[in-house]
């Protein structure tokens, strides 16, 4: 049992009717836009469900979300939408799991998240194929970054043997290491504006690499998860032209388990305060419903959600 479950249960009985719901979001590193896009959902329905309790919560990231929602950990999580594919298609990091994860529902996607590929200026590293023989941060176990790095080096027929040094340290702890040369380079699945890449950028003197290359090319034609993007100059300071690279959606996923309307509940808050929502972080920005309830979603739609999509008339 969770320990909020625990605290909850410990409550003065006359105070325990009174409780509202609680639900849990999990996110990703509280530096990274995972945590902002938690917090945002959960700053909407604790204004709005006045029966229901959201708390976002800090976690190892997409594969760890996933597995807490299908495991009844977790109501809601944010998880990439390749890890959202390879789970129901048991492929990928997934396809010797023999679990299957037929509960596993979305509910809506948000922004892509580029693959991020940031560098020490003083590491002589200008593409991704300079990447072999240095010290880089290739990510936590558990995390989206990881996964995805691990399929750009199997693309590249690279293991960790390739690099001088491949850390696995979280995206909160990743830039100081950088900052102190313990690594020459990391990788972040995030969006933009992101803490961590700023703060690497303007404290270490770092630069975002073009990701790009025959490999990523074909990983690109070869999976309906991945699309090629460019990170605007002037993001930061100092970036001053346009950074090619690939990404994902990030995506808000449920277990068929969760009570239909909860769900629908979530739903409708987020969309029928929608323009609050794309105000509260710059990588909402460019939301716009009609996508959000289609790209990236390789699981069914949850029953809460789907109802409240017919409701506005946006799906039939």
């Amino acid at each position: 049992m969770r320990l909020y479950r625990l605290l909850f249960l410990l409550l003065p009985l006359a105070s325990l009717s009174a409780q509202a719901e609680e639900m849990l979001i999990g996110t990703g590193s509280k530096s990274g836009v995972y945590f902002q896009v938690g917090r945002s959902i959960c700053r909407l329905v604790n204004r709005n469900m006045s029966r229901t309790s959201c708390t976002p919560l800090e976690t190892a990231g997409s594969v760890s979300n996933l597995a807490n929602v299908e495991g009844g950990s977790l109501e809601i999580g944010i998880v990439q939408s390749d890890i959202q594919h390879h789970a129901i298609h048991r492929s990928g990091p997934y396809r010797f799991v023999d679990t299957p994860h037929d509960n596993l529902r979305s509910l809506f996607s948000l922004y892509t998240e580029p693959f991020n590929l940031i560098a020490r200026s003083d590491a002589g590293i200008s593409s991704l194929n300079d990447l072999k023989g240095r010290k880089i941060n290739i990510g936590n176990m558990g995390s989206g970054q990881r996964a995805t790095m691990e399929v750009v080096m199997r693309a590249k027929g690279w293991g960790t043997d390739d690099f001088q040094l491949a850390t696995e340290l979280p995206a909160s702890q990743q830039s100081m290491a950088l900052c102190h040369n313990r690594v020459q380079a990391m990788v972040y699945m995030a969006g933009h504006p992101n803490r961590s890449i700023s703060q690497a950028i303007k404290l270490c003197e770092a630069t975002l690499v073009d990701v790009a290359g025959a490999e990523i090319d074909r990983l690109v034609s070869e999976n309906p998860y991945y699309a090629y993007t460019w990170i605007p100059a002037g993001t930061y300071p100092g970036v001053e032209k346009p950074v090619k690279t690939f990404g994902t959606l990030a995506t808000v996923v449920s277990s068929s388990d969760v009570d239909e309307d909860l769900v629908y509940g979530i739903v409708k808050t987020v969309f029928e305060n929608f323009e609050r929502f794309k105000r509260m972080h710059k990588a909402f920005h460019e939301l716009q419903p009609g996508k959000m309830i289609s790209r990236g979603l390789a699981a069914p739609l949850h029953k809460g959600a789907e109802r409240y999509y017919r409701e506005r008339g946006w799906m039939h």
